[in-house]
């Protein structure tokens, strides 16, 4: 099962939009490493995720997480209106993480480790507005742009989380309460030098068992989890503090600097100072 990627580039806002109904939806089951928002103004159909049929009707508005397998019953164009904007959990963790994290809607976006589904969204000029003005600002790319979109970005979510009516009777669980344990370790220990032994002992699993299942359910195994995420803080630490390669490399749970540098080059082609430098060079 492919497993899409967001492609990061230094300096480039870590979020994309895109207009619904697309030319040429896709096709199969896949996953994504990166969050999903997809917003159904007009729609009537039905989509797979982690094999659950789901109905999409008018209104609806789908959270989906890093990992979830998507796929299509039909391949027609069964949303006829609406927007879906992706972006990695990094995106949203500056700042507001810390309140959000308590939100029942905004849990999945500051973290990614639970896995809401669909809400119901009454129709709203102003929902509507937030899209087209963080899609018009990432076309635009005029100066101060990526900060500009993340704000936008923002706001998009604070209004979702307003608009929605019953917000924790509407959430959807994904029923994966062992695949949710998977992330909630690797959330709280990716800053240490752990191993997939480590990560199957806190579950009470064989390593075997866990990277089967792991694999089995999002297409990835647990330690390419655990290097997206420990890559993801990564990122956001070369981008906003002053610290050295070495002091990140450690922060991120790679106690070998020089291991750590190789696996960036090998995942962001290019160095962990290249980065920081081409970061700081963009407006």
């Amino acid at each position: 099962m492919p497993v899409v990627s967001f492609g990061l580039s230094p300096g480039v806002a870590p979020v994309a939009t895109g207009r619904l109904p697309f030319a040429s939806p896709p096709h199969g089951a896949h996953a994504h490493d990166f969050l999903v928002l997809c917003y159904a103004r007009r729609a009537a159909g039905t989509v797979l995720i982690d094999g659950r049929t789901w109905t999409v009707a008018d209104g609806d508005l789908f959270v989906l997480a890093p990992g979830q397998v998507i796929s299509f019953i039909a391949t027609d164009q069964f949303v006829t209106d609406g927007w879906v904007v992706w972006f990695p959990a990094d995106a949203v963790r500056s700042g507001a993480y810390s309140s959000w994290r308590t939100h029942p809607l905004l849990f999945p976006f500051a973290r990614g480790a639970d896995r809401a589904q669909r809400l119901r969204v009454p129709a709203s000029a102003v929902l509507d507005a937030r899209f087209a003005a963080l899609d018009a600002e990432l076309q635009g790319r005029r100066d101060g742009y990526r900060e500009a979109a993340l704000a936008h970005l923002t706001l998009l979510l604070v209004d979702v989380a307003r608009l929605s009516t019953d917000v924790a009777g509407q959430l959807r669980s994904a029923d994966e309460p062992l695949l949710a344990a998977v992330f909630d370790v690797i959330e709280q220990r990716y800053h240490e030098p752990i191993s997939l032994s480590d990560v199957a002992v806190s579950l009470a699993l064989t390593p075997g068992h866990l990277t089967t299942f792991v694999r089995r359910r999002t297409g990835r195994t647990v330690q390419q989890w655990l290097a997206q995420r420990r890559m993801q803080e990564a990122r956001a630490l070369l981008t906003d503090t002053d610290l050295t390669v070495a002091a990140i490399s450690r922060r991120v749970g790679y106690p070998d600097v020089s291991y750590f540098i190789r696996r960036f080059r090998s995942d962001h082609e290019m160095t962990p100072a290249r980065w920081r430098a081409a970061a700081a060079s963009r407006p």
